[in-house]
């Protein structure tokens, strides 16, 4: 009888064991599927399921491997595990192919980023409130600013006490990090370049700089979940995915903890996210036909929604379904989104050749740092929370929305990527106008 009991609570215990979110029973069936269509090599590259499917099951065991790693594991471990060692075993050859075509067609076919990033930043900023945004957002592009200088001096200085001329610490190490990412940051600044220096390319230029924009973007993952553990430890500097202590948020959360998460509320705030979508590639187009400014989807759906929201046009119904799409989002899309970016999007290669130079990674460690320090210090003066504002700023030396994803996941912060967003477009912007425009002048 003993063992029978024995036996009995063990079961249950394995019942109730999961991987991520997923009970056991289930992902192991989600296991044998992928070892059975993998060994008899009937993967179809163009199903969605499958696609899904595949990302499903190394995403949330990476995250349980990142997450019982000590020491890591308070660093953003799950994100770093779920992001980088795919592209290690990229790199190595170690997956199936089949795994890797299968996941590379789909992040590459089906803009999964943007559909990511639209249903977070359309969850986010429904459910946020009307005042607290605006007041948040204003002091936001102020810090940028602050440190988009901070970083320059910081970066090029190192760079200088290191051995580097400033042309080169500031234009190939310092500027790319602030650029914005690889597509709206590293790619025209290349462009800009070429255009105005005699006898380099546009390839060459952006080969360059592009290990430097991913080890900024690593640097900032690691600061992140540095930042968290500050949070955890002072809880005075964290508003756990807030940037403002604002009265009229706090009765908000009241009124809404009283409500029950709505089905139909919650796919009224998905429609939503598509309605704003459609508009945001009407917008591109006739921008684009209009005047011949290409702006990126991103740039119009931040405008487009902070735009409505700030004006009281999102009603407040939609607000309890924003909070619930957000929750779906970041738990059940980020970690599979995460695997994507790493099997498909992270270049291993590119990624280690930046270390073959260690003047290079200091001045990438002490551009990132001074960026965190001087939007720690100064939301702190300007009433937001220290910890929230520096993790969401850091974004804006990352690699673009891949980076910011990494980013605020290795943070916990997931509530803030409406402010990343501004930290990723806008001030990756403002770097690229003014970086072309000085290597204008000196070339």
């Amino acid at each position: 009888m003993k063992n029978c009991a024995t036996q009995d609570a063990t079961l249950d215990k394995l019942k109730q064991f999961k991987i991520g979110f997923i009970p056991l029973p289930i992902y192991l069936v989600l296991l044998v599927g992928y070892i059975g269509i993998t060994i008899l090599d009937v993967v179809p590259e163009k199903d969605m399921l499958v696609s899904l499917g595949v990302m499903t099951v190394f995403a949330y065991l990476l995250e349980e491997v990142g997450a019982h790693i000590p020491v890591l594991k308070s660093l953003g471990g799950k994100v770093l595990v779920v992001t980088f060692l795919p592209a290690f075993l990229v790199y190595k050859n170690w997956l199936p192919t089949s795994t890797v075509k299968v996941v590379s067609s789909f992040m590459s076919n089906n803009n999964f980023l943007m559909f990511f990033i639209t249903l977070l930043v359309v969850g986010s900023i429904a459910s946020m409130n009307r005042v607290t945004l605006v007041k948040a957002t204003s002091r936001i592009l102020l810090i940028l600013i602050l440190c988009d200088i901070a970083g320059s001096l910081v970066g090029t200085g190192v760079g200088m006490l290191l051995g580097m001329t400033a042309y080169k610490a500031y234009f190939f190490i310092v500027a790319p990090i602030m650029a914005g990412g690889v597509g709206e940051g590293a790619m025209p600044l290349s462009i800009g370049y070429a255009a105005v220096m005699s006898g380099m390319s546009q390839d060459n230029i952006f080969g360059q700089i592009l290990p430097c924009v991913m080890l900024g973007s690593l640097v900032a993952v690691l600061l992140s979940g540095v930042l968290k553990k500050i949070g955890e430890m002072r809880p005075a500097l964290t508003g756990n995915g807030k940037l403002i202590d604002s009265d009229d948020e706090k009765l908000d959360n009241l009124k809404s903890s009283n409500k029950t998460v709505s089905i139909e509320k919650t796919l009224t705030a998905g429609v939503l996210a598509i309605a704003i979508y459609f508009l945001v590639v009407w917008l591109s187009s006739v921008l684009k036909s209009a005047v011949g400014i290409q702006l990126p989807a991103p740039v119009i759906l931040l405008l487009v929604l902070m735009g409505a929201k700030m004006l009281g046009y999102i009603p407040e119904n939609i607000e309890t379904g924003g909070a619930s799409l957000y929750g779906f989002t970041v738990k059940g899309v980020t970690p599979s989104l995460l695997f994507g970016v790493g099997v498909a999007k992270t270049d291993w290669k590119e990624l280690i050749a930046v270390f073959q130079n260690p003047a290079a990674i200091l001045t990438i460690i002490a551009t990132v740092f001074t960026i965190v320090i001087t939007a720690f210090v100064v939301s702190k003066i300007l009433g937001l929370y220290p910890v929230d504002t520096a993790i969401a700023v850091s974004c804006c030396s990352g690699q673009g929305g891949t980076g910011a994803l990494a980013i605020l996941a290795a943070g916990d912060r997931m509530t803030l990527m409406p402010f990343a967003q501004v930290a990723v477009r806008l001030g990756g912007a403002m770097t690229v106008t003014v970086a072309i425009f000085l290597m204008g002048i000196l070339s």
